[in-house]
């Protein structure tokens, strides 16, 4: 379906985790100093080279990010604010939602809530859960915390309204699948089990084919990555190519998620309630 009439769109997302990425993953990485500074990479370097590629292409998007890592890196987030981009709510540990009782869950909500709130001077608009996992409470709080977006289901090439507990919300899903995640292709590292690597030109194909397959299904594409992967030379170089590549077609729509979904939800609610007439 046709969401607005501004065209495909076409959703960037950067998952800013820093060293909460492989603290999440096993705590005791946090005493493993080569580890962690995978971690830093994201913050020393890539995400200075994903912010200048925004900045060439005059794009803004969303950044969602660990309530530790706004709190940490100050600066960052000025630049990221600067830029006119979303900072969006992914936990504030990165903690795996399946580790967490629903005490802690809401402690994760609420903190990160408040440091994005002081950092950014407004409440996140959207949410998504660490390491792809929901609990048998995430929904309820997402609604409960009156977020306006969830990117985190796998189950759909386009948005929509989600259901909780039986009943349609006006929160408007963004899903995503992994083949539209660079990790699944550059996340390495000798304390992971079946480590890969693969040739950024593997990435590019990948997304150029879901590119003109989705646009011309008209659906949605929702791209997550990480500054810590997709900020090295290498892999900077796919996502410059493909912005390049979309820069050649018309009718694409680019963008903050929370901007984007605020035109979006109305046209899933008119739809929805014509639906519900008709029936």
């Amino acid at each position: 379906m046709s969401f607005t009439s501004k065209g495909f769109p076409l959703f960037l997302t950067f998952d800013f985790d820093a060293e909460t990425l492989w603290t999440a993953r096993d705590k005791a990485n946090a005493d493993r100093p080569i580890v962690m500074s995978q971690g830093r990479y994201g913050w020393k370097r890539g995400v200075w080279r994903v912010l200048d590629l925004l900045r060439k292409y005059e794009i803004s998007c969303t950044f969602f990010v660990p309530g530790l890592v706004v709190e940490a890196h100050p600066q960052i987030m000025e630049a990221i604010l600067e830029g006119g981009h979303e900072i969006a709510h992914h936990s504030h540990t990165h903690t795996w939602i399946t580790q967490l009782s629903l005490e802690q869950e809401r402690e994760e909500m609420e903190k990160g809530i408040e440091a994005i709130q002081k950092a950014a001077g407004y409440r996140p608009r959207g949410w998504r859960s660490p390491a792809a996992e929901f609990s048998a409470h995430t929904l309820d709080l997402i609604q409960e915390y009156g977020f306006g977006y969830s990117s985190n289901f796998f189950d759909d090439d386009e948005p929509y309204l989600l259901e909780i507990a039986g009943q349609r919300t006006g929160i408007v899903e963004l899903p995503f699948r992994w083949v539209l995640d660079d990790a699944p292709f550059f996340h390495y590292s000798i304390t992971l089990p079946g480590r890969t690597m693969q040739a950024p030109s593997a990435l590019l194909e990948a997304w150029k084919l879901e590119f003109d397959m989705l646009r011309a299904e008209d659906r949605m594409m929702m791209i997550g990555m990480h500054p810590q992967i997709i900020g090295q030379p290498s892999r900077l170089w796919v996502l410059d190519q493909f912005l390049a590549y979309v820069r050649q077609h018309s009718n694409v729509w680019t963008g903050r998620c929370d901007e984007m979904t605020d035109e979006i939800r109305s046209v899933l609610l008119d739809a929805a309630a014509a639906e519900e007439a008709g029936s």
